[in-house]
Formats: C-alpha cells, sequence, structure tokens
C-alpha cells in the first residue's frame, strides 16, 4: 500500500465519521450552532489571537467530546445489542464527558467573549 493512497484513504474515513456525526446525532447540530454563534460574536469583537486559541481549543474539545460519545455508543450497541446495565452506565458517561465539555465551553466563553461584549453593547446603546 502506497503511503499517499494510505493517507488519503485515512482522511476519507474520517470525514465519513465526521459526516456521520452530523448526520445522526441531534446534538451535534447544537453544537454547529453554538460553534458558529461563537466564531462569528469573536470575529465581530476583535478578540486576541491568544483568545482566538483558547476559543478554538475549547470548540475542538467540546466537538472531541462529542464524537468519541458517539463512537462509544456505536461500540456499546455493537457489542450489547439487548438492554444491559453496564451498556447503559458506558453511554451515560459518556453523554456526562459532553456535557462536561459543554458546560465548560459556556464557562470560557462568558469569560472570553462576555467583557469585551459588555464593552461593545454599551457604546453602541449609549
Amino acid at each position: 500500500m502506497d503511503f499517499l493512497g494510505s493517507r488519503v484513504r485515512s482522511f476519507q474515513a474520517a470525514f465519513a465519521g465526521w459526516w456521520y456525526v452530523i448526520r445522526t446525532q441531534k446534538n451535534a447540530w447544537i453544537h454547529v450552532l453554538a460553534t458558529a454563534c461563537v466564531l462569528a460574536l469573536a470575529a465581530w469583537l476583535g478578540l486576541s489571537r491568544q483568545e482566538w486559541a483558547v476559543l478554538i481549543l475549547t470548540i475542538a474539545v467540546v466537538w472531541t467530546a462529542e464524537f468519541l460519545n458517539t463512537a462509544l455508543e456505536a461500540v456499546v450497541d455493537l457489542a450489547s445489542p439487548n438492554r444491559h446495565p453496564l451498556a447503559k452506565v458506558g453511554k451515560d458517561v459518556g453523554a456526562a464527558a459532553v456535557l462536561i465539555a459543554a458546560m465548560s465551553a459556556v464557562i470560557i466563553g462568558l469569560i472570553i467573549l462576555g467583557p469585551p461584549l459588555y464593552t461593545r453593547l454599551v457604546s453602541i446603546f449609549k
């Protein structure tokens, strides 16, 4: 197998996984909307490079948690097609990881976006 061909197939698999999450996970659309709003607001506020870096890393953590949770759910469903208490634990813990990432992202967003947004809005409505 040639190196370039295997890299192309790896990217194809990654994009197929990305599309699967977007297509099948309802909460992914909440992440899409939140990501778009945060990026637009950050651009409007003219954030620093460091603030952009923190926001992008925070967004990546939430998306990573969502992708890992989706993968975990698929593997649990494959391994335990019937209801099982441990399968429920696995799925619930995966969902909790996404919740923790999302709640942390909200707090980070408020810390980074809140003060400049407040300043901008006060200047507009003065």
